[in-house]
């Protein structure tokens, strides 16, 4: 499975990718993009299984990365990764389409609990 995760920091990024693999999904192919504009190019050249993105970022945020994805027709498994979550953006992720909004920090656990159903 191809992983594309977008998240203006490096470091968490890595810490993601990490975090997946100790969850007990490891052998999935884990590609980056640093902001929603890169992000939207890499769905569309790459065609990842899965997108985990963050909320806040330059070029395109998370909800404008999402919004524009479906907009090019892009029907991609999609979830984000926040620090924030406020009931107003559940609402706004959940009507774009996204699958869960996770918040950091967050435990092993809890990314096992949100990819259980999605990654193999």
């Amino acid at each position: 499975m191809k992983i594309l995760l977008v998240d203006d920091s490096r470091a968490m990024r890595r810490i993601v990718a990490r975090t997946i693999e100790q969850a007990g999904f490891q052998g999935n192919e884990i590609i980056e993009a640093e902001d929603g504009r890169q992000g939207l190019e890499m769905a569309r050249r790459e065609s990842p299984d899965l997108i985990l993105s963050d909320w806040e970022m330059p070029e395109l945020t998370g909800i404008e990365f999402l919004q524009a994805l479906n907009g090019e027709g892009l029907a991609i498994p999609f979830g984000f990764v926040t620090s924030e979550s406020t009931a107003a953006m559940v609402a706004q992720a959940s009507t774009a389409g996204a699958m869960f909004l996770l918040v950091k920090p967050f435990t092993t656990e809890d990314m096992a609990q949100v990819l259980g159903t999605l990654v193999s």
